[in-house]
C-alpha cells in the first residue's frame, strides 16, 4: 500500500516537474497545405514554460539549407516584409508564393526550465494553378489510321490531371461506357495527357481542347479541328490546293513590292533630273542693260 502510494507521489511529481519547468511545443498542423496568392498561419504555441520571455526563432530548411526567418525579434529571409509573428510564435504568411514550399522549423529556448528547449516542424506545400496547357491536335488524318492527340503543362502543383474534350463535350475515360462515343477507339490517360485512336472514324472529327486540373484550379487551350477523311488521296489534294494557293499569293504579293519599288525609283530620277525654272525674259534684259548702257559720248 504504501509503495503504491509513493508510485502515485512520483508520477505526480513528475507531472509537475514536466509542466512547470520544461518547455513545450504544439501545433495544430505539421503538414499545411495552401493555393497560392492566400494567406496561411504556421502555428506553434507555447503549451507549458517558466520562462518569462524565451527566445523564438524560425527556420525554414530547404533542399536540406536551412536558413531564417525570424531571428532576433524581426522577420528576415525571403519572407521579410511579408510575414509576421503572432503572439506568442505563430507565423502569418499573408500572400503565399510557390517559392514558400519548405519544411519549418519552430524553435523556442527557454534558460529558466530544465527541459529549455523545443522544436515542433511543420512541412508548408503552395498548390499553383496550371497556366494554359500546350495540346497539340493534328487538323487532317484519315480514317483507320492511328492517331495521337497531346496536351502538357509545367507550371501546376501538384501535377495536374488532363481531361480532353469534343465540341465542349467531355469524353468519358472510357468510350464503352457511352452511347455517344461507344464505337470510338481511343485510350485517354489523365496523368500524361494523351488521347490515342486506335483506329480513327469519320465520327471522331470535331474541335478538341484539353483542360489541366488539380486543387489549385484549371486552365483550357484553345479548341483545335481535326478532319477526318476517307482516304489519303483527299488529304493529298487538299495539301496541294494549299500549296497552290500559297503560291499564288505569294508570287502576287512578290509582284505589287516590284511594282512599289519600280515606281519609286521613277520619281526619284524625275526629281533628280527636273529643269528649274528660268526667270522671265524681261528680268535678263534688264540684267543685260545695266552691264553694258551705252553713253552719249560714243553716239555719233
Amino acid at each position: 500500500m504504501a509503495s503504491g502510494r509513493r508510485a502515485c507521489v512520483t508520477v505526480l511529481l513528475c507531472s509537475l516537474c514536466c509542466m512547470t519547468f520544461a518547455v513545450i511545443l504544439r501545433t495544430i498542423d505539421n503538414d499545411v497545405w495552401v493555393n497560392e496568392f492566400d494567406s496561411t498561419e504556421l502555428t506553434c504555441f507555447i503549451e507549458s514554460t517558466s520562462t518569462n520571455s524565451p527566445r523564438i526563432e524560425w527556420k525554414k530548411v530547404k533542399n536540406g539549407v536551412p536558413s531564417y526567418v525570424y531571428f532576433q525579434n524581426k522577420i528576415s529571409g525571403d519572407l521579410e516584409n511579408r510575414a509576421l509573428l503572432i503572439e506568442p510564435a505563430t507565423l502569418l504568411i499573408p500572400n503565399v508564393s510557390r517559392s514558400d514550399s519548405a519544411m519549418y522549423r519552430c524553435e523556442v529556448a527557454a534558460i529558466d526550465d530544465l527541459k529549455d528547449f523545443d522544436e515542433i516542424r511543420i512541412r508548408l506545400a503552395v498548390r499553383v494553378k496550371p497556366v494554359v496547357p500546350q495540346c497539340s491536335v493534328p487538323s487532317s488524318v484519315t480514317a483507320g489510321h492511328f492517331t495521337e492527340l497531346r496536351c502538357k503543362e509545367s507550371q501546376g502543383y501538384p501535377l495536374p490531371h488532363y481531361q480532353w474534350f469534343r465540341d465542349n463535350e467531355e469524353l468519358p475515360k472510357d468510350p464503352k461506357t457511352s452511347i455517344r462515343f461507344y464505337n470510338s477507339s481511343y485510350v485517354m490517360n489523365a496523368k500524361t495527357g494523351s488521347l490515342k485512336f486506335r483506329a480513327v472514324r469519320k465520327e471522331d472529327a470535331g474541335e478538341y481542347h484539353c483542360q489541366a486540373r488539380n486543387d489549385a484550379g484549371y486552365e483550357n487551350c484553345a479548341p483545335q479541328l481535326m478532319k477526318v477523311y476517307d482516304s489519303e488521296i483527299e488529304i493529298l489534294v487538299l495539301k496541294i490546293a494549299a500549296g497552290v494557293m500559297s503560291f499564288i499569293l505569294l508570287t502576287a504579293g512578290l509582284r505589287l513590292a516590284r511594282k512599289h519599288i519600280c515606281c519609286s525609283r521613277r520619281d526619284q530620277r524625275e526629281n533628280d533630273y527636273r529643269v528649274p525654272p528660268r526667270d522671265s525674259g524681261k528680268d535678263d534684259v534688264r540684267a543685260d542693260e545695266g552691264h553694258f548702257q551705252h553713253k552719249p559720248s560714243f553716239v555719233v
